[in-house]
């Protein structure tokens, strides 16, 4: 008789290459990558069945590290090759590896595509602030005044907000993560397989060699309890050492603002409930900036919708039930003329 045993359980190293990894000792990248072999590890994934993607960039060699299937791409187009690979196999875990340069720059009009099409892609942008790759320049997503080889004098160029870019294409999986917080990015990665559709996660990340201590007013440990608001569906967002900070809505202007328990009357009742499924308060939460307010990390909107590759699909069906097509007759329908 025969006897069948269950495969073994993966662990991280199944999902990590022989490749020596090849980024700047300190990199944000590396806890990423561990975060991701990790996490597809404990949420039972398959190599065979997954894909990564990236573009051009220090975050776009993590292909190379992933024993899994792989594209490294070119500069921007990471979302076109992605959406092929979706529609073309539908029964594959998609990711997308890119960064604040390859993604907001030359590739801004291909994130902005896959995201308002609601392609079911696993989209990670890691945010730096900065071009490291090529020795820091300044990137999109560079604050004014941020002096470097390209903007030697500072930076004039107001900065993109990648979550509010998301969001105004209407994606419909938002989030925020910083790279050093396994846990969390964990978390949020398997919240994002499971969303069907475009999922975005901006993950913070710090570039040590050209941009270091960016993040440091709010990603520091020393700091990280008055300064980050990690918000979850349905709780109140409060947050501080003495759990003692929340955010309430000023419904004479319609603003978000910072309260404190105890103070003024202020009850935990007056403070406001995330809602992830509202995007005017997602929008209003991915735009509030240290150290006037916490950095907003977790979730921060969702609201799901039909993917992209089944509608694709259901219309294929339909125009396979009508039978073959005659090409001929379709090129002379409608208004057609003749040149003599």
């Amino acid at each position: 008789m025969n006897i069948q045993t269950p495969p073994d359980k993966l662990t991280a190293k199944d999902f990590a290459t022989d490749q020596e990894v090849r980024w700047c000792p300190g990199c944000g990248d590396y806890a990423i990558l561990k975060a991701v072999q990790v996490t597809l590890a404990n949420m039972g994934a398959k190599p065979e069945n997954t894909v990564f993607v990236s573009g051009i960039g220090c975050s776009s060699r993590f292909p190379y590290y992933m024993a899994t299937y792989g594209f490294h791409t070119i500069h921007g187009r990471a979302p076109a090759v992605a959406t092929g690979v979706k529609l073309a196999r539908p029964e594959l875990d998609v990711w997308l590896v890119t960064g604040d340069g390859d993604a907001l720059s030359i590739g801004g009009n291909h994130l902005y595509h896959i995201l308002r099409r609601n392609v079911d892609v696993n989209i990670l942008l890691f945010n730096n602030e900065i071009y490291g790759l090529t020795k820091g320049q300044s990137s999109p997503t560079s604050r004014i005044g941020q002096k470097s080889p390209s903007t030697p004098t500072g930076s004039i160029d107001s900065p993109v907000n990648p979550c509010q870019f998301a969001l105004g294409s209407n994606a419909r999986f938002v989030a925020r993560g910083i790279d050093i917080q396994a846990k969390e990015l964990g978390e949020l990665f398997l919240r994002a397989k499971d969303h069907k559709g475009a999922s975005f996660i901006e993950i913070i990340q710090n570039c040590i060699v050209y941009n270091d201590g960016v993040f440091a007013d709010f990603a520091e440990k020393a700091v990280a309890a008055d300064m980050q608001l990690h918000v979850k569906h349905g709780q109140p967002m409060i947050w501080g050492k003495a759990k003692n900070k929340g955010l309430h809505l000023n419904t004479k202007n319609l603003s978000l603002e910072i309260v404190t328990i105890g103070e003024s009357g202020v009850t935990a009742n007056d403070v406001m409930i995330h809602d992830q499924s509202n995007k005017i308060l997602a929008m209003m939460l991915s735009g509030l900036r240290t150290p006037a307010f916490p950095e907003v990390l977790g979730v921060i909107y969702c609201d799901p919708a039909p993917s992209y590759e089944l509608q694709v699909k259901a219309q294929d069906d339909v125009s396979r039930a009508k039978g073959p097509g005659d090409l001929d007759k379709l090129m002379r329908a409608g208004k057609t003329w003749v040149v003599n």
